[in-house]
């Protein structure tokens, strides 16, 4: 599957269905199993060629950040709040398809000559934007686009640059593209693809998928934050897009397993594989299920940098994307 198809899907935590259905119907015929468990995650699970019982698992997101509405006003404007950890500053003005039916729709807020000098001073809230579908009373909105509706950021997927790609939800559809290529090969162990539901409202799905898995080690793909740009200090550059897939020794809710870490990044120098240290440790994502799950289990991320990230128009860079998708494959192969 094209990472075009995957990431102009929609599919916020608790509406991942769309993105579910086409993983299922690409991974089923390169596993020996795949179920959907309780919490609606994805579990591919490809039996190794190896006698050595070593089980390696793969995560990523399905999930992408997204919109739900709250109700509408009495003029026809949709209350909304965000579904995950989205700057309300990059939303004004931005496309928007609502509901199954992709409602069209523009995210508003008060003209700037409209504004007083207070107003001007500050970020609007999400309590203070509203979206404009057309419509003009409030039965008439919510006809189309009633309250628990998600909406989402409407942009494709394009090329960008030289060797770079500009896309909503490359958070984590890059990590789900690289597991359904890496169900394509053939491991001396056993590996586990947990393609897993709503990171971006708290790891939910992680903590089922993690409970239920045996795995010896946990390799969790993922797109992250990139650090590189404007007058950014260079000190504070925690991965640059470009550079090779971003290997993590820490994040705000983990701690890569010390020796698997430095594994990972003589196995990306053995293969001449672009391979960066991740040089900061904040947020969290799935790893800290894994890791902190029944008697724990190693864990490392291997991620790659995104400019724009949690916005309608995220960057990467194609080269980290294979980066890191032939790093774990050579651990796997390993």
């Amino acid at each position: 599957m094209e990472l075009k198809t995957l990431c102009e899907l929609n599919g916020a935590a608790g509406d991942e269905r769309a993105v579910r259905n086409a993983i299922l119907e690409a991974a089923r015929p390169l596993c020996d199993e795949v179920k959907i468990d309780r919490m609606g995650n994805v579990i591919a699970f490809k039996k190794g060629t190896g006698a050595s019982g070593r089980h390696v698992l793969f995560s990523a997101h399905m999930d992408e950040v997204g919109f739900i509405i709250l109700d509408a006003t009495e003029d026809g404007l949709l209350m909304f709040r965000p579904v995950g950890g989205i700057d309300p500053r990059v939303v004004v003005s931005k496309y928007v398809a609502v509901g199954e039916k992709k409602v069209k729709g523009v995210i508003g807020a008060l003209a700037i000559h409209l504004q007083s000098p207070e107003d001007r001073k500050r970020v609007l809230n999400f309590d203070n934007l509203y979206i404009d579908i057309g419509a003009k009373s409030k039965d008439e909105a919510l006809a189309d686009c009633p309250p628990g509706t998600y909406a989402y950021f409407d942009n494709g997927y394009e090329p960008l640059g030289e060797g770079c790609v500009v896309s909503k939800a490359l958070d984590d559809r890059v990590g789900c593209y690289t597991m359904l290529r890496l169900l394509e090969g053939t491991y001396p162990c056993d590996i586990t693809c947990a393609f897993v539901t709503a990171e971006e409202v708290g790891c939910r799905g992680s903590v089922g998928a993690a409970f239920a898995s045996d795995a010896d080690a946990a390799i969790v793909l993922e797109g992250t934050t990139a650090g590189d740009m404007g007058d950014v200090p260079d000190v504070h550059k925690v991965c640059e897009p470009g550079l090779g897939v971003a290997v993590s020794f820490m994040d705000g809710a983990s701690i890569a397993d010390g020796e698997l870490y430095r594994e990972l990044l003589s196995l990306a120098e053995e293969k001449k594989i672009s391979a960066q240290i991740k040089r900061g440790s904040t947020g969290g994502n799935d790893s800290r299920s894994f890791q902190r799950s029944r008697s724990g289990m190693r864990t490392c991320v291997l991620s790659v940098p995104c400019r724009y990230i949690h916005g309608p128009s995220s960057v990467a860079s194609m080269n980290d994307i294979e980066a890191q998708y032939q790093l774990a494959k050579a651990f796997a192969e390993k």
